[in-house]
């Protein structure tokens, strides 16, 4: 035995694997802080500034909101029917390229047509590069036997989201709402071109073996699971769109409106460690019950906050609970089915039915009603019923 390897046990040094496994891991991350964080959600803070410049209603608003939605929802499909998508580099490529530039690109026109033909093309290639991400990163981490990290991964989200929190104000100030498009799409080139550096395989990585289950018995294994996951993607997706605009619109508040989108990345990029922790510790049933119970409480006081505290709570109520039950969900569907790719789509689609429905209500009833107390009423009886869902879903170990 050398005298590297003798040092090494003594010192329990991480092995290469294990680093090979961590910079796939950190690699993940950046992939999911371009394709979501910033490609799918910078829409929400640099919404208010086109409202601003540009005289948006709340109805176009949600019409390109759920066009986003729809591709991610069609982007799913697509996965679930022809698996072999996830495997193909040239299809993860050209959706990384198709990410970066409808986020350019958006300051190219004032055209709602284009503008919804852009966010329909963002939206299909982030649903495959977040499941690709998953697949890819999962596969990692499990080979290692830390599969349990893979929550982690969801935290990238999180840091994208702090990210366009912290640079839309700035980039307003360079030239309004085009800059920050401009801008962001610039940032997320950069992240994009370190996580394939972090994130390729340098060397040939034999995949996990998944034996095979009866298909049908273990989708009917997850119909609750993915029903309590519709109600989320309804719910969730009103806070997740109009936040920063409703907050916006709140006298006296108008100043903090982009740093609750802060606050909601700083807690989603923690949740992702703290719920998989609390899982762990009770059980996966309680710690989703539990999100989905504060999530909607949260949503609830956010109808009539009117305070800074107020705002704050339901800004990191909302951040602190979204991609904890994302990656609580994922992670227990994979142990129902054993299938993770597959199980991710079929996931993800259900999620994405409530995501394109819940922004289209939302907007349509926030101008019919001049407000947003009622969309923010029926986001937090949709989670509510995630909660309940939860509650009576037998699949869960005991």
């Amino acid at each position: 035995m050398s005298i590297m390897k003798i040092q090494r046990e003594k010192c329990d040094l991480p092995s290469r694997d294990d680093w090979t496994a961590l910079r796939i891991l950190l690699g993940g991350m950046l992939g999911m802080m371009v394709a979501m964080g910033i490609g799918r959600f910078v829409f929400t803070p640099v919404l208010p500034l086109m409202q601003r410049d540009l005289g948006m209603t709340h109805s176009v608003a949600g019409w390109l909101a759920s066009l986003n939605y729809l591709g991610y929802l069609l982007g799913a499909i697509a996965c679930s029917f022809s698996p072999r998508i996830i495997r193909n580099q040239f299809v993860a490529g050209s959706s990384l390229l198709l990410s970066l530039a409808t986020t350019i690109f958006m300051a190219g026109t004032t055209s709602v047509f284009w503008w919804g033909g852009m966010r329909f093309t963002a939206g299909f290639v982030s649903a495959i590069l977040f499941i690709v991400i998953v697949a890819e990163v999962n596969e990692a981490l499990t080979r290692q036997g830390e599969s349990h990290w893979v929550g982690t991964l969801y935290g990238g989200i999180g840091l994208g989201i702090v990210l366009s929190g912290l640079l839309v104000p700035q980039l307003d100030k360079l030239g309004g709402w085009g800059s920050a498009w401009i801008g962001m799409g610039v940032v997320a080139s950069t992240l994009a071109l370190a996580g394939v550096l972090l994130g390729r395989k340098k060397e040939f990585i034999p995949p996990v073996t998944i034996h095979k289950t009866n298909s049908e018995f273990s989708i009917k294994k997850l119909w609750v699971l993915a029903l309590a996951y519709f109600f989320e993607g309804f719910g969730y997706i009103v806070s997740a769109t109009f936040i920063v605009a409703i907050i916006a619109v709140t006298p006296g508040l108008e100043r903090f409106a982009p740093y609750s989108w802060v606050a909601v990345g700083v807690a989603a990029a923690l949740s992702t460690v703290f719920w998989p922790f609390v899982a762990r510790r009770t059980s996966y049933k309680n710690a989703l019950m539990w999100a989905y119970v504060i999530q909607a409480t949260g949503i609830a006081i956010s109808i009539y906050a009117d305070t800074i505290f107020e705002v704050f709570f339901a800004a990191i109520a909302f951040g602190g609970t979204f991609l904890g039950i994302v990656a609580l969900t994922l992670v227990e569907g994979t142990r129902r089915t054993g299938g993770k790719g597959k199980t991710a789509a079929i996931l993800t689609t259900c999620f994405g039915i409530g995501q394109v429905l819940g922004p289209i209500i939302a907007g349509i009833l926030a101008d019919f009603k001049a407000g947003f107390t009622l969309p923010l009423f029926i986001a937090a009886i949709s989670v509510g019923l995630g909660a309940v869902c939860t509650i009576f879903d037998m699949e869960f170990k005991k």
